[in-house]
């Protein structure tokens, strides 16, 4: 989703929208930050991890596989016209490959999930 927001408003517009939904921003990771503080200057991006612990327990009683992709991530990225984009996959797409083993109840909370995932990111990007 392109946006018109600056890259750092952006961010805390997402970790806010992860609050308001009740979410929880329980990883991050900023290849630009690492790089600013060697002293190098590259365009804003930051990996934000969202999930929460009832989530968590539901996926694995379904797929304990499926729990190396917790938590599911959204993506800032600043662009060369100091706007900055949201991205993420959403969590049936990240789950597929286990839904032989994760069946309905996997299925289920992804659809879940895309939908909380959707509610995110549209409060993110609002204008």
């Amino acid at each position: 989703m392109p946006t018109t927001y600056a890259y750092p408003d952006l961010v805390d517009r997402v970790k806010t929208a992860v609050k308001a939904e009740g979410m929880l921003v329980v990883t991050q990771a900023s290849a630009s930050a690492g790089a600013k503080g060697r002293g190098l200057s590259i365009p804003g991006n930051r990996i934000i991890g969202v999930y929460r612990n009832d989530y968590a327990i539901r996926m694995l009683e379904a797929s304990v596989a499926a729990g190396i992709e917790a938590p599911i991530r959204f993506y800032v990225t600043e662009n060369p016209d100091q706007t900055a984009t949201l991205s993420w996959k959403t969590p049936s797409f990240v789950f597929a490959p286990y839904m032989a083993e994760g069946g309905e109840a996997l299925s289920e909370l992804a659809q879940e999930l895309d939908g909380v995932f959707q509610t995110i990111a549209a409060k993110a990007v609002a204008n």
